[in-house]
């Protein structure tokens, strides 16, 4: 029961503005490696640091980035 209320919780990817590296991986299936390379990437365009040590991915600018992208 606790397990169906918690997925009844959680905000679906599409609806979220910001995801964590592993979110990205499954959402666009691009390695977890590669997703952290890209955001360690000087002005990468859909890093968001949460303090010093947190980065997410803006999902926006993140689709934005592989819809325009021939190879990464």
């Amino acid at each position: 029961m606790l397990d169906t209320q918690k997925r009844n919780n959680e905000v679906p990817i599409e609806q979220k503005l910001a995801l964590t590296k592993y979110e990205a991986a499954k959402y666009s299936n691009i390695g977890i490696n590669k997703i952290e390379a890209m955001l360690r990437k000087p002005n990468c365009p859909f890093v968001l640091y949460v303090g010093q040590n947190k980065r997410l991915v803006k999902r926006k600018e993140f689709e934005e980035f592989i819809s325009s992208s021939f190879m990464i």
